[in-house]
């Protein structure tokens, strides 16, 4: 019986050594962050900057010219209004201010969804 005890004990040694390194070594993974931590990154805000390629972009999927060319300059505040218009937002107090980021932020939100 210790004959067997010990040959056991000698056979499953090198598979709890194995098992207790790679324990230890998976805890010490930096490679993927802690899922606590991709909560955070999740949470926090994506900033729009206004800049003449989001205005186009935003042009390409709402049009605001008449369809024969005629139409606001691309991010003025008449171009604004007319995305405000089609997007059925225009007079909603939740829509913040024209001509700043939160703007171009709030409606490529809109557009997203």
């Amino acid at each position: 019986m210790q004959k067997l005890m010990s040959a056991l004990l000698n056979a499953a040694w090198p598979c709890g050594l194995l098992f207790t390194i790679s324990l230890f070594l998976s805890g010490c993974d930096n490679a993927q962050p802690h899922p606590e931590v991709l909560d955070v990154q999740s949470q926090q805000p994506i900033v729009i900057n206004c800049s003449d390629d989001w205005y186009q972009q935003v042009e390409k999927q709402l049009r605001s010219d008449d369809g024969q060319g005629h139409g606001p300059d691309l991010g003025s505040d008449e171009w604004q209004s007319v995305i405000e218009f089609k997007l059925g937002l225009r007079g909603d107090l939740s829509v913040p201010k024209r001509n700043t980021d939160a703007w171009c932020t709030f409606i490529d939100e809109r557009l997203q969804h």
